[in-house]
């Protein structure tokens, strides 16, 4: 009777597993993967988005590589990224170790910081783009707005990336100093650690592993930029901020090159899968090496 009762338990756990699984394996599948696989179809196509389509084979691949248009997105979306990588995971990580230390209103700061992680990435856009073209030559009484300089536009966009992107990146810094033991830090003590020798040889070893999250998902998400680019400066100007994901949308969707923008996509998902390894990896190596 106790082993036909527990074989109805484990039966009707299984059930309950299924039917929690098969739902959401079912929206994974419609949403993600025949998506991916449809548009992997569509990059050996000519297909502007409706009606016939011819197929093309490797041509869209190759054409990839002397469009200067499409050159000078992935100049741009890579500049942009590893500037912003580097900056939000350097402010962050300031910021974690001040809101970590014996402040007042600690709490009430932490909130104050993780602000811009709950607004819309579009909101965020517009609103920036409303202080750089209004606010701010009102303030200096000039006709100069950066968001209209092909040169120092870039600059605008890494602002506001690194301003909401700080928000979630040190959150995961202060969990990453939470965890350090406070006797770890009090036999350096005894050992003469302090200031940068405390910070190089006991802190950071000891929070690498949220210094390597941090870099992947921050480095991710800066190479996918898109709201930011819609809400700021639409790609100009003269082209000269396109992110790779805003000149898939446009041209994909509306300028006649669905097939081309496709073959764009499925180069770029390699890359990003390509860098989130190879970060990883040498960041696991340096961890064990620390």
């Amino acid at each position: 009777m106790a082993s036909l009762a527990k074989s109805k338990v484990g039966s009707s756990r299984m059930k309950t597993f299924y039917a929690i699984l098969i739902p959401v394996l079912v929206l994974f599948v419609a949403f993600n993967t025949y998506p991916l696989i449809t548009g992997f179809f569509y990059s050996f196509t000519d297909s502007k988005g409706y009606g016939a389509f011819n197929m093309v084979g490797l041509l869209n691949y190759a054409d990839l590589f002397t469009d200067t248009r499409v050159l000078n997105s992935y100049l741009f979306t890579f500049k942009v990224a590893v500037v912003a990588t580097i900056l939000t995971n350097v402010i962050s990580l300031m910021l974690a170790m001040a809101l970590s230390s014996k402040v007042k209103f600690k709490s009430a700061l932490r909130g104050l910081f993780f602000v811009p992680q709950i607004l819309g990435a579009l909101v965020v856009g517009y609103v920036f783009q409303f202080l750089f073209t209004w606010l701010i030559p009102a303030f200096f009484n000039t006709d100069y707005t950066i968001l209209g300089d092909p040169t120092w536009a870039w600059i605008a966009i890494v602002v506001v990336l690194v301003w909401q992107s700080c928000a979630q990146t040190t959150i995961i810094y202060i969990t990453g100093l939470s965890s350090v033991p406070e006797d770890v830090y009090e036999a350096g003590a005894l050992d003469g650690a302090k200031g940068w020798n405390k910070f190089r040889y006991i802190t950071l070893p000891l929070i690498m592993p949220s210094i390597t999250t941090n870099m992947v998902l921050v480095m991710k998400n800066m190479l996918m930029v898109f709201d930011q680019i819609v809400a700021m400066t639409s790609g100009g100007p003269s082209q000269s901020t396109e992110s790779i994901s805003y000149l898939i949308y446009n041209n994909g969707l509306s300028g006649g090159q669905f097939g081309f923008q496709c073959a764009n996509a499925v180069i770029f998902f390699i890359l990003i899968a390509a860098i989130s390894i190879i970060q990883t990896r040498f960041l696991n190596s340096r961890e064990e090496q620390l």
